[in-house]
């Protein structure tokens, strides 16, 4: 799209209000979904967070990687077996786990930062004992339940301008290391920094009345409606965990939670700098 000079300098302007409310705020983006694996989207994804951080947004990036780990244990052949839609984790998985999302994923994204212009740093949740956590099920191994977050890793890294990078992989005392799933942990995080906002990208457009009717979309949600929504399964599969998650993040102190379509190229960014927004807003 060309754009005359006059019309991206109108642009800027109707942006400006947003970019004020912003400022200085903590966002915490849940990262996933197609947005993660398409090449052209997450460029897209990682420019607008360049963008945010050099208009003065402390933008955290959280992410999981569940194809990355599925595509790893394919390869040295290890069948991926799951309980209620969670993985079951046993040592040389989480073991696996740990070196595609701390290694391999959360180091591309890094990079991709750093060459976009903007400053990142990866941390892991066994960074600074960042997410810790302990076994959710037995049936699951090493699946973590969060027990705590120490904000401090990422404090520090917003202080000196970086982007704080993390990885969903927890620990304990004793050294064992989980699996955690990251809408859970961004949702924890965001809570622990009060963030401004929270996004949660996923590969539908928000919360439908009707799934089959794009006209539907739920663009703004009280979070005392949603069990009735979930009553009627309208709310349903997996986007109850998710709204479960995003409900949770606001209880502890999150202001707003959108769940957007990250199949959108530069998503993010219509939803926080523009009147409209693309997804539901949980409130």
């Amino acid at each position: 799209m060309n754009l005359s000079n006059a019309e991206r300098a109108e642009v800027l302007i109707h942006a400006l209000p947003y970019i004020k409310k912003y400022y200085n705020k903590v966002l915490v983006i849940k990262y996933g979904g197609n947005a993660m694996i398409n090449e052209e989207l997450k460029h897209a994804v990682m420019g607008d967070i360049v963008l945010l951080s050099l208009i003065g947004v402390k933008v955290v990036l959280v992410h999981g990687g569940g194809p990355e780990i599925t595509d790893m244990l394919k390869k040295v052949g290890k069948e991926t077996q799951f309980v209620d839609g969670l993985r079951i984790t046993d040592k040389e998985t989480v073991e696996i786990a740990q070196m595609v999302l701390a290694g391999k994923v959360n180091k591309s994204l890094v990079s991709l930062i750093g060459n976009l212009g903007g400053k990142a740093v990866g941390l892991s949740g066994m960074d600074g004992k960042l997410i810790r956590a302990k076994q959710l099920d037995e049936r699951l191994g090493y699946v973590g339940e969060i027990t705590g977050i120490n904000p401090e890793p990422i404090l520090d890294m917003l202080e000196n301008g970086y982007i704080p990078v993390v990885s969903t992989i927890g620990c304990d005392d004793e050294g064992n290391s989980y699996n955690i799933n990251a809408d859970t942990a961004a949702a924890r995080i965001a809570g622990t920094l009060k963030a401004e906002s929270l996004i949660s990208m996923t590969d539908i457009s928000g919360i439908m009345r009707d799934k089959d009717d794009p006209n539907s979309l739920i663009s703004k949600l009280h979070v005392s409606d949603a069990p009735q929504l979930i009553h009627e399964g309208i709310i349903s599969g997996g986007m109850i965990p998710k709204v479960e998650c995003c409900i949770e993040a606001i209880r502890r102190g999150v202001n707003r939670v959108f769940i957007i379509d990250g199949r959108i190229p530069h998503s993010i960014l219509i939803e926080t700098l523009t009147d409209e927004g693309i997804g539901t807003m949980l409130l």
